[in-house]
């Protein structure tokens, strides 16, 4: 007897990982589990992981994303925020939905297109992952070849670049070079617990404005 998708129950901070995954039954799975819904599905190279959030990863997720995007808008900077959206490639035989993933640099490649191919579109700029329930597997998005990933256990930011086709942990954003995030962002997000969502945008907004006037 085959087991159906529908009869498996991956409860909200776990992780479920199926070995031997044809690229064919990856897309199927897709297909099946559809576009609305909480789960999460990544693939790499035979290795499928399908993961349900907890409501504290999506809370990190959401005020960090906010926090970038407050970041770009002070800097004046033109960006497409594309959240958990699908990312695969059949040659690379990898396939990811970040937490939240941003396009910056190419965000004048992408606009307005309705669907991304990275066959021959490039990759995000900047991906985010929140890894409060478990670490986040860097094979996928260096296969995508995502020029940099932020990833966050709740406490503190790690930031990594990639360097000829390697990650390398970073003090520095690329996209941001001469901010110090890594400090700054945790505090921003445990602010945003203590004193709300639109505080801590306005205070992070206020610090954004007083580091481009040094």
């Amino acid at each position: 007897m085959l087991l159906e998708l529908n009869q498996l129950v991956v409860q909200p901070g776990q992780q479920l990982l199926l070995k031997n995954v044809s690229w064919q039954m990856y897309e199927n799975i897709l297909e099946e589990l559809g576009e609305r819904r909480a789960a999460r599905v990544n693939y790499c190279d035979g290795l499928l992981e399908i993961m349900t959030p907890l409501p504290e990863h999506e809370d990190d997720k959401e005020i960090i994303g906010d926090l970038v995007k407050a970041l770009l808008e002070e800097l004046d900077i033109e960006f497409r925020p594309l959240g958990s959206t699908t990312y695969k490639n059949k040659q690379m035989l990898s396939g990811v939905e970040a937490d939240q993933c941003f396009y910056i640099q190419n965000e004048a490649a992408i606009r307005g297109k309705k669907r991304i191919d990275l066959t021959i579109d490039p990759p995000p700029d900047l991906a985010l992952e929140i890894d409060i329930t478990s670490r986040t597997r860097l094979d996928n998005y260096k296969a995508l070849g995502v020029p940099e990933l932020w990833r966050f256990n709740g406490q503190n930011l790690e930031i990594s670049v990639l360097e000829r086709g390697k990650y390398v942990k970073s003090d520095i954003s690329r996209n941001f070079p001469h901010l110090p995030l890594v400090d700054v962002i945790p505090e921003y997000v445990e602010q945003s617990k203590i004193k709300g969502r639109n505080a801590t945008i306005k205070a992070f907004r206020s610090w954004v404005k007083s580091q481009l006037t040094n």
